[in-house]
């Protein structure tokens, strides 16, 4: 029986994760560029369990083995594998607005931070002192050649990334968008900007079908999808609901067992 409060402590302790995960998403369903992201859980490995006395133990010349037959198993609860963040695409908003951008496809802007580089989705940029280009935070958003400089906001950005200026045509640089390895395992970091880990691997500069394609005067939406998310919600409180009965039957039928045992002393 004790086992019993063990494991449906360990679904509530599950459904509770999943529902942090699915609040944080609808906290940023209007965030420009979010990831929705979901909270993944695996099952405890199984025990079999044997029917006692039946055969006992024989020997043999190498020590002894166990001839009691299997009569099946018994799970031992759930625990939350990984908090899993989802990279599908979101949809555009147009802004009309020529410091803002969106990439349609996979890949990440670069920009600068006090602790190095970072990467987002979040292309609502603005332009900043000494005509930077920078996220809302105020962090630089990188080219390939370093800080991006614009003279004003009335510059152009080509589907490939490269900015060129309105009146004369000249190139200022192009857009630094990174690739990794193993995008899923990126590290979120807040404001909208992720991190490397060991398992990411290396950025390296997104290139030929690699490259996503620009949308300047476009936003990326976040890709979490209300409904559905309403719908786990509804999920997640039912199964902890049931995990908080089992317990409590657990603990209604343990307290009858101690007054019994009690009664026949």
């Amino acid at each position: 029986m004790i086992r019993g409060w063990y494991i449906g402590s360990s679904g509530m302790n599950a459904q509770q994760n999943r529902l942090d995960a699915i609040s944080n998403n609808l906290a940023n369903v209007d965030t420009t560029g979010y990831k929705k992201d979901i909270a993944v859980s695996k099952a405890f490995s199984e025990l079999l369990l044997r029917r006692t006395g039946a055969d006992g133990v024989y020997k043999t010349n190498f020590g002894s083995a166990d001839v009691a037959p299997v009569i099946g198993k018994i799970g031992l609860g759930v625990e939350t594998n990984e908090l899993f963040t989802d990279f599908e695409q979101g949809s555009f908003k147009n802004t009309d607005q020529k410091t803002d951008m969106a990439l349609s496809g996979k890949g990440f802007f670069t920009v600068q931070t006090p602790n190095g580089e970072r990467y987002t989705r979040n292309g609502n940029f603005l332009r900043g002192k000494e005509g930077i280009l920078e996220t809302k935070e105020g962090y630089p958003v990188l080219g390939e050649n370093g800080i991006i400089r614009v003279p004003d906001t009335n510059f152009i950005v080509n589907e490939d990334g490269m900015i060129y200026t309105a009146e004369d045509n000249e190139l200022i640089d192009r857009i630094k968008v990174v690739r990794f390895d193993n995008e899923r395992y990126l590290e979120k970091m807040g404001s909208s900007l992720y991190n490397k880990t060991d398992i990411t691997g290396e950025p390296y500069i997104a290139e030929g079908d690699e490259r996503p394609k620009f949308l300047q005067g476009f936003t990326e939406t976040s890709n979490v999808n209300i409904v559905n998310e309403m719908v786990q919600m509804i999920e997640v409180n039912r199964a902890y609901e049931a995990n908080q009965k089992a317990i409590q039957s657990e603990d209604s039928m343990m307290s009858t067992l101690w007054t019994r045992v009690a009664t026949n002393r």
